[in-house]
C-alpha cells in the first residue's frame, strides 16, 4: 500500500517508524512536512512558521541538514555601503548581516559611513589554507624521529596522494607536531571558493590510508587530532593561521571623527587600550583583544551560509588603533577567518542572494578569488563595527542605542 502523509504521522506517533526513516516512505518534502505534523502531535504545539519555508527538503537532503521539519527565519539587515580597497574587492559593497540584536546593523552602518568618508578600508590576505591534523601513534620516540624523516622525504608522494581527491584542493605544506609518541601531521590545502573543510579531511583520510600502508609503525588514531584546529579557540590557529589571516586598516580624519562619529581620537584610542587590550588581558581573553569582532561574523556567517559554529576561531584577533596628526589609524587582524562562497549553506536559497548582494557568490575566475573577496569585504565590515563601538564606548552611548534599537524604548 502507497504511504500517505497522515498514515506515516500514525506510525510515527505510534512508535512504529523513527523520525529520521520518514524519508524511506515519502518524496522528500512530503517526508519534511509529516515530521513537522508528527512533531506537533507528539509535543502538542502548533509550528505553522517553521513550517512556512522556501526551501526545498530534496535539495538539503543528504547535503546539508538531517530530520528537517522546516526551517527558522531571522531578520536580515544591510550595512553600507562601505569602500574597501583590498586586492580582490574594490569598490563600494552593502554587508547583508542577520541578526536578532538590536543596534548591532545600525553600529556596522554608522562605521561604515565613517570609513568610507575616510577613503575606505586597505586589506590584504597574508595566509591562506584550511587545516586538518590527524593524530599518529607510535611504540616509542626512536620510532617518532623515523616517522618524521620519512614524512619529510615522502612529501611529494603523499601530496599527490591528497590532490588525487579533488581538483581544487593543494597540500601546501605538512607541519609535524610531537607529543611524547603521538605524532600530529598539521596538512595544510588551498581550497579555492570553498571553506574547504570536508576537502580537507577527505584528502587527509588518503594519505592517512597510504602513511600506514607504507610506514607500518605509525597508526592514525583519529584524522582529526585538535591540532587543526576545528571549531575551537587555540594557539595554532592564531599564530599559524587557518582559513585566511586577513588585516584591514583605515585612517579616520580628524573631521569624519568629529561630525560622524562625534567622538574623539585621544578617548576612542585610549578606549581600546584599557577595555580590549588591558582589559583583554586581565580577563584572558588571550587571542581576543577587541570589542566585538564576534557580533559581525556571526552576522555575516548566518546570513550567508557559513559554518556556524566556526565562529569560535574565525572572531580571533586583534584590534589595533594610534593617535595621528592627521587622525585616528585603526586595523583589525582576524587569524583564522574560514569563509567560502561555494558548498554546504552557501548553497541554499537566501544565502546565494545574499552572497550575490557582495558579488561573491559561486566560484571565482580564477578560483579563490571569490572566497578572497568576500573575505577583504567582511574584515571590512568588522574594522567598521569596532570603530563605531569603540566610538559608542568613549561617548558613552552604548546603553542609549541598545534602549532606542533593541528595546523600542524611548530614550
Amino acid at each position: 500500500m502507497q504511504e500517505t502523509i497522515d498514515s506515516v504521522v500514525e506510525k510515527v506517533i505510534k512508535g512504529e517508524i523513527q523520525l529520521h526513516e520518514i524519508d524511506n516512505f515519502l518524496e522528500a518534502n512530503a517526508a519534511m512536512v509529516a515530521r513537522r505534523l508528527a512533531i506537533e502531535r507528539l509535543t502538542g504545539s502548533s509550528l505553522p512558521s517553521i513550517g512556512s519555508t522556501i526551501l526545498d527538503y530534496a535539495e538539503i537532503k543528504n547535503r546539508n541538514a538531517e530530520n528537517v521539519i522546516g526551517a527558522v527565519q531571522v531578520p536580515l539587515g544591510i550595512a553600507g555601503p562601505i569602500k574597501v580597497n583590498g586586492d580582490y574587492a574594490k569598490g563600494d559593497f552593502y554587508v547583508p548581516l542577520a541578526t536578532t540584536e538590536g543596534a548591532l546593523i545600525a553600529s556596522v552602518n554608522r562605521g561604515a559611513k565613517a570609513v568610507t568618508l575616510s577613503g575606505g578600508t586597505r586589506v590584504k590576505i597574508i595566509f591562506d589554507g584550511m587545516t586538518r591534523a590527524p593524530v599518529f601513534k607510535l611504540d616509542n620516540i626512536i620510532d617518532v624521529a623515523e616517522f618524521l624523516n620519512w614524512v619529510k622525504s615522502h612529501y611529494d608522494e603523499l601530496k599527490r596522494i591528497a590532490e588525487s581527491t579533488s581538483s581544487h584542493g593543494k597540500l601546501i605544506s605538512i607541519e609535524p607536531y610531537v607529543l611524547g609518541n603521538n605524532v600530529w601531521l598539521r596538512l595544510v590545502y588551498e581550497t579555492g571558493d570553498a571553506m574547504g573543510m570536508n576537502m580537507a579531511t577527505i584528502a587527509t583520510e588518503k594519505v592517512c590510508e597510504y602513511i600506514e600502508d607504507n610506514f607500518g609503525k605509525a597508526r592514525c588514531l583519529a584524522v582529526s587530532g585538535n591540532m587543526c584546529s576545528d571549531k575551537k579557540q587555540s594557539i595554532v590557529n592564531s599564530l599559524h593561521g587557518r582559513g585566511k589571516t586577513v588585516i584591514a586598516e583605515a585612517l579616520i580624519p580628524n573631521n569624519v571623527i568629529k561630525t560622524t562619529l562625534k567622538s574623539d581620537k585621544e578617548l576612542i584610542h585610549e578606549v581600546n587600550l584599557r577595555k580590549n587590550w588591558a582589559g583583554g588581558a586581565r580577563a584572558g581573553t588571550f587571542f581576543q583583544y577587541n570589542a566585538h569582532f564576534a557580533n559581525i561574523i556571526a552576522a555575516v556567517f548566518l546570513a550567508t551560509g557559513q559554518d556556524m559554529a566556526q565562529v569560535v576561531e574565525s572572531s580571533s584577533g586583534y584590534t589595533w588603533t594610534e593617535v595621528r596628526n592627521e587622525g585616528l589609524y585603526i586595523s583589525v587582524t582576524l587569524t583564522s577567518l574560514e569563509v567560502g562562497t561555494i558548498g554546504g549553506g552557501t548553497r541554499l536559497p537566501t544565502q546565494r542572494e545574499a552572497l550575490s548582494i557582495m558579488g561573491v557568490y559561486g566560484s571565482g575566475n580564477p578560483p579563490g578569488t571569490n572566497a578572497k573577496k568576500f573575505a577583504e569585504i567582511i574584515a571590512s565590515a568588522v574594522l567598521a563595527g569596532e570603530l563605531n563601538l569603540l566610538s559608542a564606548l568613549a561617548n558613552k552611548e552604548l546603553g542609549k542605542a541598545h534602549l532606542k534599537l533593541g528595546r523600542a524604548a524611548k530614550v
